[in-house]
């Protein structure tokens, strides 16, 4: 199968707009996100309808549960507590329950899926070395995991020196972010996954930055939230 992965949106409309054409020209069997489909931007309400409309299934994140449960909302740094609280405000019942009542962790199309970490998908770790990583692989069983939550793209094999994916080696993928890239290239994030061929693929997204930014400021939301958006920080 062919799949479509990415994850991150942080309610950026234009950013997750152009990421989906890029999948629409793919032509892929199945789509997943990896959560935290809002906070930060200032467009959760059509974020969430594209995603219901285009994904074949999504995990929870921790910007979604703490919009959509108000679970976690106080251990947000200041400026996401403002996101989140302005998300939920503008959200119907029926996108936070959408949010609410997904898993934290998925296993489907032979593939593991989950925001952050297999090993406690609830605690919200961010993966900051080797030993960190090589720790997660006992925590699922399929050849490969795809993972976001730092909004930076890696490659993690189980063996030494396995950065490029390939047959015979088992991985941890984070595919980055759509919506809040934080290394260093401010284009948005969509991986893509050949099961049959252990083939993956990650492409980089321009869209229309200044837009999303403005849109921000326009909501009364921190301008540290749109002036990050330009570096890719």
């Amino acid at each position: 199968m062919k799949l479509a992965i990415f994850s991150d949106i942080h309610a950026n409309l234009e950013a997750l707009t152009e990421v989906l054409k890029v999948v629409e020209e793919r032509a892929v069997d199945a789509v997943y996100c990896l959560g935290d489909v809002v906070g930060y931007g200032a467009d959760a309400s059509a974020c969430v309808d594209l995603v219901r409309q285009h994904c074949k299934a999504m995990v929870r994140g921790n910007h979604d549960e703490a919009v959509a449960l108000e679970r976690g909302l106080k251990s947000l740094p200041r400026d996401a507590r403002k996101a989140a609280v302005h998300n939920r405000a503008h959200l119907t019942p029926s996108h936070l329950d959408f949010l609410a009542a997904q898993p934290l962790m998925l296993e489907a199309d032979g593939c593991t899926f989950v925001h952050a970490t297999p090993g406690n998908p609830a605690f919200w770790q961010r993966l900051g070395s080797y030993l960190t990583a090589q720790e997660q692989f006992q925590y699922f069983s399929t050849e490969v995991c795809f993972i976001g939550h730092s909004h930076v793209p890696a490659v993690m094999g189980n063996k030494l020196g396995a950065v490029r994916v390939r047959p015979g080696v088992r991985f941890l993928i984070n595919v980055g972010s759509v919506g809040q890239p934080r290394d260093g290239d401010p284009r948005a994030c969509v991986a893509f996954f050949d099961t049959e061929h252990t083939d993956y693929d990650l492409v980089r997204v321009p869209y229309d930055v200044e837009t999303a930014a403005n849109k921000i400021i326009t909501a009364g939301l921190p301008k540290r939230l749109a002036a990050r958006l330009f570096k890719g920080l």
